[in-house]
């Protein structure tokens, strides 16, 4: 069973290493090789683990039983997504999908835009009229917000790994744009 649900600080761990290992898949030939083999799976589950305590609204889809290959044992976290008042306010949105990422044997089933719902009703929840999120210009995923509706809106250059790279930011204006876009059918 795939089931889709609020994190707890007992799953930083297997956050972070998501985030790792969905980096280091995403990324070779857009952030250099060393800097995506430094990554630190216990440096990232110590973020995620203070952002789930501070009440940043991060979603897990989880496998279990048969979708997992097995009719027991525990679920495994495949796939996260977080989401907030936006970072800097008075910006392009009222709401940030700050991350989405989801494990490459896990990929087109729908846990992308399950995460993205689950995001886009946290930030409505909290009174968010907009959402955006910030996605490298060279990141081979980022087709996926367009069809989610999203629209380009700025770009801007940042610094990762010594490297400057461009990212685009995609916004959802109403924030109903979003919710209807990941209410449809995967």
């Amino acid at each position: 069973m795939i089931t889709v649900r609020r994190a707890r600080a007992a799953d930083a761990a297997a956050i972070g290493a998501v985030h790792v290992a969905a980096w280091r898949s995403a990324y070779p030939g857009i952030l250099p090789d060393d800097f995506l083999a430094g990554l630190s799976m216990p440096r990232q589950a110590a973020h995620y683990d203070a952002a789930i305590r501070a009440g940043v609204g991060v979603h897990v889809a989880t496998v279990s039983g048969l979708d997992l290959g097995r009719s027991g044992g525990p679920a495994r976290i495949v796939g996260f997504v977080t989401g907030a008042p936006a970072r800097m306010p008075g910006g392009l949105a009222e709401g940030e999908i700050e991350t989405l990422y989801v494990l490459d044997d896990w990929r087109e089933r729908g846990l992308g835009r399950r995460l993205m719902r689950a995001a886009a009703a946290h930030l409505a929840a909290a009174g968010c009229g907009s959402a955006f999120v910030w996605v490298l210009r060279d990141n081979p995923s980022r087709w996926f917000y367009q069809r989610l509706g999203g629209k380009p809106a700025a770009e801007s250059v940042i610094r990762v790994g010594g490297q400057e790279v461009v990212q685009t930011a995609y916004i959802w204006s109403p924030i109903e744009k979003l919710v209807q876009a990941t209410s449809a059918a995967p």
